[in-house]
């Protein structure tokens, strides 16, 4: 059974993803490529995640499709064993959520919510994560549905081809 993150492991959780981020934009350290996932490891903490950009992104705004500006929007899942993660799903719109808003995560007709901070979102409790990895390995592609503080609804489809593979690298690569 999954413990409740609190509000002080979310921050945490949120700094550890902020700089995963920041190395997946910055990082060289890509080790592996799963046909739609990567895999990156960093060291100093080590940490290793598996990530994806989407194949679609829909932006409206009032029932109409709007252009907007979003910064990188991406699916990870996220190891960092000094953190205690062990599989941390986590997705970044781009852009910040709206306040007390979640994100719907949609794989094989199965829904599950993320709750969001900032820019990130991910699932409330440990047990939630290995659902959605689980339904993420015998799924063809998730939908991650948002909201902006600006109002703009996103919708995001991400290919789960090579999910598997990457997760399980990345896994091995920090000692799971």
């Amino acid at each position: 059974m999954g413990m409740k993150k609190t509000f002080g492991c979310a921050m945490g959780l949120a700094a550890m993803l902020a700089t995963g981020a920041w190395a997946q934009d910055q990082s060289t350290n890509r080790v592996a490529a799963k046909t739609d996932w990567s895999v990156f490891v960093e060291d100093n903490p080590t940490e290793c995640w598996g990530v994806s950009t989407p194949k679609e992104s829909v932006n409206s705004r009032d029932g109409r499709v709007v252009a907007v500006n979003r910064g990188q929007t991406l699916l990870m899942v996220f190891y960092r064993p000094s953190a205690g993660a062990n599989g941390q799903v986590a997705f970044t719109g781009g852009y910040p959520f709206a306040a007390g808003s979640t994100v719907s995560m949609e794989i094989a007709g199965s829904t599950f919510e993320l709750f969001t901070e900032g820019e990130w979102a991910w699932p409330a409790t440990t047990d939630d994560d290995s659902k959605i990895i689980t339904a993420m390995k015998r799924g063809a592609n998730a939908v991650l549905a948002g909201r902006s503080g600006r109002g703009t609804n996103t919708k995001d489809t991400f290919s789960l081809l090579g999910f598997t593979a990457a997760v399980e690298d990345a896994a091995k690569r920090c000692g799971g």
